[in-house]
């Protein structure tokens, strides 16, 4: 299985820290957000890591390398100066990635999730670890139906962690669920979520519902109230 981080973009929350670094670069514990994700992929079994990169693109090559140093290789897919969100971000490195289903990681949180538990071959089109609402985002992203289905809405809404696995053929016909402005562009810049509720619709997208650590490294405030966390 191989895997993709996604690395691209701005920091803007988190400026002035991401004015001269990355946000999945920043430390924590005394490592990068970014090699927390790597250790944990290699433990479970990728071998192949691809990185999306845009804001501050050089610095991922000069620190991470090409994986060796975690039994990994690591490809990058550069967007070039302006990220193409999360939908146009994976549409972008699709070629790298190849038709099996992929582990997608955000470089920008921090979780205890057993990354060996998800499912290798999700049932439908993706397999979407959700996490209780933070204080952040009280409205919640999705929600999580008894069956394990990933719906719009619901009782139990709760927020996308971040984290999953996603098969290639999700993309299939995405244009006919996005009406994002940047859809026409080239390369097409896009969000993700549309295109999944399209799908969750018809019962295709499955989640579990993830009640361990988890971070989503937005600010300063929660960088620094994580590396406590860790530290301690």
């Amino acid at each position: 299985m191989k895997a993709l981080i996604f690395a691209a973009g701005l920091g803007e929350r988190m400026r002035p820290l991401t004015d001269t670094t990355p946000k999945p670069l920043l430390p924590v514990a005394g490592k990068p957000l970014i090699e927390w994700h790597l250790e944990k992929l290699a433990a479970c079994g990728v071998r192949e890591v691809v990185v999306n990169t845009s804001w501050l693109a050089e610095q991922f090559p000069r620190h991470l390398g090409d994986g060796a140093r975690w039994g990994l290789r690591i490809v990058y897919s550069y967007e070039g100066g302006t990220p193409l969100e999360t939908g146009g971000g994976m549409l972008h490195a699709l070629p790298l990635l190849g038709e099996a289903p992929f582990l997608l990681v955000n470089g920008d949180i921090w979780t205890d999730a057993d990354f060996a538990r998800l499912p290798r071959e999700p049932t439908g089109l993706a397999h979407l670890v959700m996490v209780d609402r933070p204080p952040q985002a009280t409205q919640g992203d999705f929600a999580l139906d008894a069956d394990g289905l990933v719906r719009s809405d619901g009782a139990q809404r709760l927020t996308y962690a971040g984290l999953g696995v996603y098969r290639p053929q999700l993309l299939d016909g995405w244009r006919a669920h996005s009406n994002d402005a940047g859809a026409d562009e080239t390369p097409p810049r896009f969000r993700l979520a549309p295109i999944l509720r399209a799908h969750m619709a018809a019962g295709r997208i499955s989640g579990e519902h993830h009640r361990g650590r988890w971070t989503d490294v937005g600010t300063p405030q929660r960088l620094a109230d994580l590396d406590a966390a860790l530290a301690g």
